[in-house]
């Protein structure tokens, strides 16, 4: 698996992109249900997709990252290099997401190694993440990959109750 960083000089992306993104989005139906980030879950379309995403390039510390496996689009990672609360010193991951399809295959376990990986290449020594409280889901996967709850809060965008949880980045053993 490889990552691809999508830049905001993309603003526009390119339909077969754009194609893929959806439907990655669209599988996670799920997801999108608890969320409430898209009016219809059943019904993701891809100018959503595209305001998404453009939304998230308004912050200059966003990255995105799509992650490729055997040529096809497997998963997105939404980055923050830097919380918008500036007593918070950590990186955030505002978003992991894996075509459901492939779920249980371990690749959101290696999209989370990657990104965390980035991090530790850039000096970080932790990061942090929020989970919606009604996703116990994703709550057991971020722990079992050794995140730890260290407080609870409403998110910023839509005021949803979650549980923000960190994980420190020991650097690496030479």
């Amino acid at each position: 698996m490889f990552l691809e960083r999508l830049t905001p000089t993309d603003n526009a992306l390119p339909g077969e992109l754009l194609t893929e993104l959806t439907a990655l989005y669209a599988s996670n139906r799920e997801f999108h249900a608890l969320s409430g980030d898209f009016p219809d879950p059943d019904d993701i379309r891809p100018e959503q997709v595209a305001t998404a995403l453009a939304d998230e390039f308004v912050n200059p510390d966003v990255e995105v990252l799509l992650a490729r496996s055997e040529g096809q689009l497997a998963g997105i990672a939404i980055t923050l290099a830097h919380h918008p609360d500036p007593s918070d010193p950590d990186p955030w991951i505002g978003l992991l997401m894996v075509d459901a399809d492939l779920h249980g295959r371990g690749i959101g376990r290696r999209l989370a190694t990657l990104v965390e990986d980035r991090f530790r290449t850039a000096g970080r020594d932790a990061v942090r993440l929020a989970v919606l409280d009604n996703n116990p889901k994703a709550l057991a996967f971020w722990t079992a990959l050794g995140y730890h709850p260290v407080a609870r809060r409403t998110d910023l965008q839509l005021g949803r109750p979650c549980t923000v949880l960190r994980k420190e980045l020991p650097a690496p053993t030479t």
